[in-house]
């Protein structure tokens, strides 16, 4: 065994002994020794005043150009749709077949009611010459006159019953002439809503139809901007496809809201908007905006950040000149920007740009201003709290 501590026993350990010992010292001192965490960086941050403005509503609205009459067609008669001609976006002209349901137990009942026509019109030939012969024999006194009134009265049942025949014959005739579906306008198939084979019933929408003719330019606007939209107003809508401009009037203002989306319809009849395919889109300049603008707060998009399952923005704390997490409820957007409805006050100061690098409590310094503007800045905001 060697001599660790002994130089005469080691050999070559004893010489290196020192070094070692001074090795482990000083792996032991670095061990124990804390570095120091770096400290974040101060970002410059843009920020804006909270204050109220005016809730402008959207002065330009997009709508849908749409026929001014549109009939939704429908067969006269129940039956299984067999056949029909029309598909959408077709142009048909009036009077043109559309589609067909089975007409057979229609046929066949309008010649059951023929054929009724033609028993009541034996029945009115017989009861007829009856009459006639009573007559000559009223005449040479060989009957009296209450035998000829029978006849008389029998002849006017014949004549009856054959009208009442006639009727049921033409009705039974019409019913199966409607098993056919004509347009009753000329224009363009916009919607096909059963197809064949299967049953409808009487009056059940098959087909829709835009007539040929005037054009409106349909849009929705928020309750709050109803009021300034009244019938006979003067727009202008602008097609964006090819920049064209369009003048119209306002022909119809919805008179209640929509139950889900609580907007109204706004229709607008373009004088010469003849030409334009149904379902283009038109942008609608609106006149005025609401007449009495209500005071809120708005803050740009860039403003807002995603919270949990809400909104939030940084809110600058000017003693410190650190920023803290303030949540915020938006109600509504105007324009680029989102009104916010609970959650800030008039005159706090919240960061515009760049809200996705902060985090809770970090130092910020004000965009374009020098470092000492801003510490001058805190120390006036902190001396004037005390």
């Amino acid at each position: 065994m060697f001599d660790f501590l002994s130089p005469q026993g080691a050999g070559p350990w004893a010489f290196r002994w020192p070094a070692l010992a001074t090795f482990c010292a000083a792996a032991l001192l670095s061990g124990c020794s804390r570095q120091e965490a770096a400290q974040e960086p101060v970002r410059a941050v843009k920020l804006i005043t909270v204050g109220s403005s005016a809730l402008t509503q959207q002065g330009e609205y997009a709508a849908e150009v749409r026929a001014r009459v549109e009939s939704r067609l429908g067969f006269r008669v129940a039956g299984k749709l067999v056949q029909r001609q029309a598909e959408a976006g077709q142009r048909v002209q009036a009077g043109q077949v559309l589609a067909q349901v089975d007409a057979q137990d229609y046929q066949l009942g309008a010649q059951a009611a023929l054929a009724g026509v033609s028993a009541a019109q034996t029945q009115r030939d017989l009861a007829a010459a009856e009459f006639q012969r009573f007559e000559v024999l009223k005449a040479q006194n060989f009957i009296s006159g209450v035998e000829l009134d029978r006849r008389e009265a029998s002849l006017k049942a014949a004549e009856a019953t054959l009208a009442q025949a006639k009727a049921q014959a033409q009705v039974q005739t019409h019913q199966a002439g409607y098993t056919r579906l004509l347009a009753t306008a000329s224009g363009v198939i916009t919607a096909v809503e059963a197809e064949v084979g299967q049953v409808v019933s009487a009056g059940q929408p098959v087909l829709r139809l835009a007539h040929d003719g005037p054009r409106d330019a349909v849009f929705a606007v928020p309750e709050q901007a109803i009021l300034g939209f009244k019938p006979g107003q003067v727009m202008r809508a602008i097609w964006p496809s090819t920049g064209e401009s369009f003048e119209g009037r306002v022909r119809e203002v919805g008179a209640g809201a929509d139950a889900v989306t609580r907007t109204y319809t706004i229709k607008l009849s373009l004088d010469s908007g003849q030409r334009l395919p149904l379902g283009a889109s038109l942008n609608v300049l609106a006149a005025n905006a609401a007449p009495n603008p209500s005071l809120v707060i708005k803050l740009p998009t860039s403003a807002l950040r995603q919270e949990g399952a809400g909104s939030a923005v940084w809110v600058l704390d000017e003693a410190s000149m650190t920023v803290r997490v303030q949540p915020v409820e938006v109600g509504t957007v105007d324009g680029n920007e989102v009104v916010i409805a609970s959650g800030l006050k008039a005159g706090q100061k919240v960061v515009s740009v760049g809200v996705h690098v902060l985090s809770p409590g970090q130092k910020v310094s004000v965009f374009g201003e020098s470092p000492a503007a801003t510490a001058a800045t805190a120390a006036a905001t902190s001396a004037t709290q005390r």
